[in-house]
């Protein structure tokens, strides 16, 4: 009986840790249906055309999020365009958290002038399936026929003090070497910030 046990809390544990690693480079990125500040839902597949997504987990509250709303801001506006545009989601709870509540939300998008979807992980459901650690967390995603691969996880670039000392700007590096016909170099960096808040974890 007790090799029993001990075999199914094996298997459990190891079903959890995987789950929770989340996708790794060229894993297919399932789809989702998220609210807008705007009250919209929104849907990776209401980008027909786009050829990819900037996938950034970001926040209200955390500094190093804040200290990137302007280069999300580039990066959206740069890219969109040439078909990825960035979709930033809000993975905290609320509860945890009160100013990464929703009006918080629609309050900071409207100060900050946000050309791009700020969507609310309501329930908590989608950054574990992306294996999302921390603020801002980003996940570059390319379509492949009819299936969007990962192409690029980690953090935006090198720097997430000082905008003007960025040695090295991987988030944008590896945009760019997808719309060369490359694969990104490096295509995976240790995101840099605040933890995600969740009661269940």
């Amino acid at each position: 009986m007790k090799n029993i046990l001990f075999a199914f809390l094996s298997i459990f544990f190891s079903i959890t840790q995987l789950s929770a690693q989340g996708y790794k480079i060229g894993d297919e990125a399932v789809d989702f249906k998220l609210k807008n500040v705007d009250g919209a839902i929104v849907s990776l597949s209401d980008y027909p055309d786009a050829k990819g997504f900037i996938v950034i987990f970001t926040c209200n509250h955390c500094p190093f999020s804040v200290a990137y709303e302007d280069r999300i801001i580039a990066l959206d506006a740069n890219f969109k365009t040439k078909g990825y545009p960035v979709i930033a989601i809000n993975p905290n709870d609320p509860e945890i958290v009160p100013a990464d509540g929703f009006k918080e939300m629609q309050q900071r998008a409207a100060e900050k002038g946000f050309k791009f979807p700020y969507l609310l992980d309501e329930g908590q459901k989608i950054y574990p399936i992306y294996g999302a650690t921390r603020t801002p967390h980003v996940y570059l995603l390319n379509k492949s026929g009819k299936s969007l691969k990962v192409a690029y996880i980690g953090a935006i670039d090198d720097n997430s003090q000082d905008a003007e000392a960025v040695s090295e700007k991987y988030l944008e590096n590896a945009v760019n070497a997808l719309l060369s016909g490359k694969s990104p170099v490096p295509d995976f960096t240790k995101a840099i910030g605040c933890t995600i808040k969740s009661s269940a974890r």
